[in-house]
């Protein structure tokens, strides 16, 4: 299974689907989501920095998940 960054916190994030488990028939058990937010930006997130977004959030609220963190 491929990951990529958490662009809010910087921690791996499994990506499901692909061809990664198509003989194990693992579950594709994903750490987080791509989402697409109104003012038009999309972030690859893991679940718990969408669960610490505001509602509407936008690419402003993504960038300051990274300040919380350090």
């Amino acid at each position: 299974m491929a990951s990529s960054p958490c662009d809010g916190c910087g921690c791996d994030v499994r990506i499901a689907g692909g061809i990664a488990n198509i003989w194990t028939f693992g579950g594709d058990d994903a750490d987080g989501l791509t989402l697409e937010l109104t003012d038009g930006s999309d972030h690859l997130l893991c679940y718990d920095c969408i669960e610490r977004l505001p509602d509407d959030p936008t690419a402003t609220d993504v960038a300051a998940l990274g300040s919380d963190t350090e």
